[in-house]
Order: C-alpha cells, then structure tokens, then sequence
C-alpha cells in the first residue's frame, strides 16, 4: 500500500504554503511545493505525480527537510560555480570542426562518439553522457534534413522568388480596382497505407500501431493562402485536368474571384496543372514554381498537419479514413493565424509580417 512521508514540523502546512506560493525560482519553488503536499498528508506517489518528480526524490527531499529545515531546501547550484569544463576554448573550437564531417567510424555523431573524441583529446575517460552535454551546449539538435533535389539551381530559385513578387504588383498595376491575393495550391496523397510517427509515451512503454496494408488511395488538394492563413480543401479519387479544373471552379466561385478579386496562384509543374485542357476561370493567373524546388512551394507545409489525426492508424475503407480527416480540415480552416506562421515564408510577396 502507498505510505505517507512523516514530515517533522519545522514550519506550519500554512507557512509552507506561503513559501511554495511566494518562492521565485522554479526549483525552491518545486521543493516547497512537495514537502507542503506531504505535509498535508498527501502520499508519495499523489505528490510524484501532481510535481512531476520521482517517488526516489520526493523521499530524498522528504528526508533533507526532516534533517535540516528548509536550510536542506533549495536550488544549491546558484552558489556553486560547478567544475570546470571538460575542454578548453581551443578543443572547443577543435570539436565544432570536426562534428562538421563523419564521426571517426565513417557514420553519425552521436553523445557516445563525442566523449570518445574528448577522451582522445584530454587522456582520460569521459563518460557518453559528457559527449551528450556537449553537443547540446554547442546547440547541436537532431533533425531530419529536409530532401533538396541535386537539379535544383538556386541562381534559378533566386529568381524566381523576385519575378514572384514582381508578378503580384503588376496585377495590382493591372487591375487596381481589385483586391490581388496570392495563393498556393499542392495536392497529397493519403490511403490504407498507414503512416506512422513519433509520439511522446511514459520511458517504460512501447507504442504501437495497427497494421494492415491497402494500396487504396484518395487525393487531397489543399489551397492556402500564405499571408491570410485561409485554407481550401477537396478530397477526389484522381489528379487529372478535368478534375483539377473543376477544383479550380468551385474555388473561384466559393471565393468570389472574378469581378473583384484577381488571384495569382502558384503550383508545380504537375502535367494536369499545366495540360492546354485545363479550364482556367476568369480572375485567376497561374505561376509555376521552378524545377525540382517543393521547398519553395508553401502548401507543401499543410501535410503534416492534415495526416496528424490518421497517423499511426489503421483504417478499413476510404469512407472510413474521410469522416476522421474531414473534420481535422474544418479545424485547419478556422485557424488561419496558425496556419499563416507556418505557411507565410519570409521572403513571401504582398506582406512585411511574415516570419517563417
């Protein structure tokens, strides 16, 4: 059975409360908070879990006040000016360098082989979790690049970007009794396939996902607009231009391009985007991105958001995986501050507040 901790009375539950409540720094405040709890007769595990901390130092906090008082309280690393670094500015230096290219082995770096290096360096053991600390220090994070395609040309990408912003005002030059928008248009393909990806669980388990490949698929085109956030959304079996200029329709028409409204709409060079089929309605002015260059395509940063509420599932039909993902776009559409600061690039036209 969960025990109570005895907590001897150096101070009254309610003085122990004033100081919890009146405590500045996070760590006292935290220490405070958990011997006020156990003093008011909550249990251990209760005051692990409403503090975050582990039972092991609920008790060892416990155990400090019941010797010392609140003198066995508090944050003792303000007055310790802790050891010295483990390397100098010089192997400091060294280090950034060589984390630079492969790690000695010809793979990754990781905390294990930096201490590896730092043990060389100094002559003497150094422990994995020192490498760790080090790369965090020298603010070094793990991330996943993004892909860029070798026959990108950035010269080209460059210039693009200022014919962009040059194309919205001579629209506005062009048609200045109407308001000029400039939107984006991608589409994604989802299915039976499950997608999977990280989720945050307690250290002892092991998450799972249902399996059960289908190669089934439905289309989602996605349209934004970077500098408003204002989303747009068709779910179709296919991609092709009879399709597409059917999107492009109901767009226009839902919102109201046309006699006072011009849109510029970028797009890639998908061949139902650029088909001499393709019905265009009258307000809107197709731009294509450049060669082999999704990383300049803003609605490409919709997809994550519109597969969080089906990764790491399973589904038995495309009706069934619609009716979860349908209502996560209706959600995405009334929420166009958020997806403006993830969409709205900071060399994006037509606005000086984007901050991406």
């Amino acid at each position: 059975m969960p025990r109570r901790i005895e907590i001897v009375s150096h101070l009254s539950i309610t003085e122990l409360q004033t100081k919890y409540r009146s405590a500045k720094n996070p760590v006292t405040r935290s220490q405070y908070q958990i011997i006020w709890l156990l003093a008011s007769g909550k249990k251990t595990e209760e005051v692990a879990i409403a503090t975050g901390y582990t039972v092991e130092w609920v008790r060892e906090l416990a155990r400090r006040y019941n010797r010392s008082g609140i003198e066995g309280l508090g944050d003792g690393r303000q007055n310790n000016p802790g050891r010295e670094p483990w390397l100098d500015e010089v192997q400091t230096s060294q280090l950034l360098q060589v984390i630079q290219g492969s790690a000695p082995d010809g793979g990754l770096w990781n905390g294990r082989k930096v201490a590896d290096w730092m043990s060389e360096v100094l002559g003497k053991p150094v422990s994995p979790q020192r490498g760790w600390e080090y790369l965090k220090a020298m603010e070094y994070r793990l991330r996943i690049p993004r892909p860029e395609n070798k026959q990108a040309d950035p010269i080209e990408q460059e210039e693009w970007k200022k014919k962009l912003a040059f194309k919205v005002k001579e629209l506005q030059e062009k048609y200045p009794e109407k308001k000029v928008e400039l939107w984006t248009e991608d589409e994604h393909r989802i299915g039976l396939k499950p997608i999977y990806r990280r989720i945050w669980v307690p250290w002892w388990d092991v998450p799972t996902a249902s399996i059960k490949w289908q190669y089934k698929w439905v289309w989602l085109y996605g349209f934004v607009n970077p500098e408003s956030g204002e989303t747009y959304w068709w779910l179709m079996p296919f991609v092709n231009q009879e399709i597409f200029s059917q999107v492009l329709e109901d767009f226009a028409r839902y919102f109201g391009i046309g006699e006072k409204k011009q849109v510029l709409l970028v797009l890639d060079g998908a061949r139902w985007h650029t088909s001499k089929s393709l019905k265009i309605p009258a307000g809107i002015d197709l731009e294509f991105l450049p060669s082999y260059s999704p990383e300049l395509q803003p609605a490409e940063r919709l997809w994550p958001l519109t597969n969080e509420p089906i990764v790491n599932r399973s589904f038995e039909t495309i009706e069934e995986l619609e009716e979860v993902l349908i209502p996560r776009l209706k959600v995405l559409m009334e929420q166009p501050e958020f997806v403006s600061g993830l969409t709205c690039f900071h060399w994006w036209p037509t606005t000086d507040t984007c901050i991406n």
